[in-house]
């Protein structure tokens, strides 16, 4: 089941990534890594950063993939996004956290890109 998960995963941040460079993005990392925690996608549009977090999923019981980013995951997010900003030296742009779910409904995928999903408090 794992391997499955991890295979859908890769998949998801794949399609992620050419969803968002034919909407205009310029993509910087992919499965960023600081300590043990990772963003999936980071990327550039105009003068913004932006932190992707991609969930994929075919099962709805487990609600909507969108809904999968918690408090605690935002929480995770925001320190790998802070290593990013401090590691990479950046200034003088705005930055903010997308969500992007991709799920699987009558064979056909459903890409939804929720601009702004949370906020840093």
């Amino acid at each position: 089941m794992e391997k499955y998960k991890q295979k859908l995963g890769k998949k998801g941040e794949a399609l992620a990534e050419e969803y968002l460079k034919r909407k205009g993005f310029q993509i910087l990392k992919r499965n960023y890594r600081y300590g043990r925690k990772e963003i999936d996608l980071i990327g550039k549009e105009g003068n913004t950063i932006v932190f992707v977090e991609v969930k994929s999923g075919r099962c709805k019981s487990f609600g909507e993939p969108l809904l999968w980013v918690d408090p605690r995951k935002q929480k995770n997010l925001i320190e790998v996004a802070n290593g990013f900003i401090q590691k990479e030296n950046i200034t003088g742009c705005g930055f903010r956290f997308d969500v992007l779910s991709i799920s699987y409904r009558k064979g056909r995928q459903v890409i939804e890109h929720i601009k702004n999903a949370f906020m840093v408090p």
